[in-house]
């Protein structure tokens, strides 16, 4: 075996993580690029599983979700790690920490219904749980373990994702959701790029987000940040309301809502200033002309 046959030889006990399209191949012992699953004995296991960075009583508008149990309070629960790397990340300080970057005390899913179930008998308002704050699907394991006995005990389950996870992960969540945001961050691939996805991560968001709109059981609302200079175009806007509203037979424009949201500089993206409101609310207009629910935000 030549040197370069070495050099690209697998290394034994190498296994691939099949979470999200970053498909990262890990040596033993290695970390994925989300820093929430490791190569332990040949397998990917979610190391971050219950191990929480921020739990929160908060209202459920505040997902957001604007026409799902409205008035309601959830408890929200985050952990650590992300599978993207948005330069304008509110949450960075645990979405882009692993293990020994955030502080975290592991919770198992049967102590967080009871925390949920406890919150619930002091404020009946509280109607359920929301995965949040990180990206809650690098261990989504522990969402589809906590989801099960949430949904017998009577709560709800709110999800908060960018949606860039593959097929099989959302298959695991089916019937145990009640309702989702997902964060579709733009409507082309290099913007997706300048968020540190992997190629494909587009592909991603728009399959969970055509997934969860085929599910009668999950309501959907849809999240979209606009960016100066990077996503705040009408021809992209007009595209991707256009896209949201075909889904689900063309029952997208009724049911799925959407937020158009205003950017405020935050981590790596302090070069410009907030979007102009006027151009957030110009391009809720847009995604207007093709749904019937579109929320502005942050203005």
């Amino acid at each position: 075996m030549s040197a370069g046959e070495k050099d690209r030889a697998p290394v034994a006990g190498t296994a691939t993580c099949d979470v999200c399209p970053r498909r990262c191949r890990l040596a033993p012992g290695a970390l994925g690029a989300c820093r929430a699953r490791r190569n332990r004995d040949g397998r990917v296991v979610p190391e971050g599983y219950g191990r929480l960075t921020s739990i929160a009583l908060d209202p459920i508008e505040k997902k957001p979700l604007a026409r799902f149990m409205p008035g309601t309070y959830v408890v929200s629960v985050g952990g650590y790690g992300c599978n993207l790397r948005c330069p304008f990340c509110q949450n960075w300080e645990i979405s882009q920490a692993g293990e020994k970057d955030a502080r975290w005390r592991e919770v198992s899913p049967d102590e967080l219904v009871a925390l949920a179930l406890d919150a619930r008998e002091r404020d009946e308002r509280v109607s359920g749980i929301a995965y949040t704050y990180n990206e809650p699907l690098v261990t989504w394991e522990y969402v589809r373990d906590c989801a099960r006995l949430a949904r017998e005990a009577g709560l709800v389950n709110v999800l908060v994702s960018n949606g860039c996870v593959e097929p099989a992960v959302i298959d695991e969540l089916e019937g145990l959701l009640d309702a989702a945001n997902i964060d579709l961050k733009g409507f082309s691939d290099a913007f997706y790029e300048a968020c540190g996805g992997a190629p494909g991560s587009l592909a991603c968001a728009r399959g969970t987000i055509e997934h969860l709109a085929a599910d009668p059981s999950c309501h959907l609302e849809v999240t979209t940040l606009v960016v100066p200079g990077m996503n705040d175009g009408e021809d992209e806007m007009d595209a991707l309301a256009g896209w949201l509203a075909s889904l689900d037979g063309g029952r997208g424009r009724e049911t799925i809502v959407h937020h158009v949201t205003r950017f405020f500089p935050r981590w790596h993206l302090t070069d410009r200033p907030p979007t102009p409101v006027e151009v957030v609310r110009g391009l809720a207009e847009v995604s207007r002309r093709h749904l019937d629910h579109v929320y502005v935000g942050n203005c």
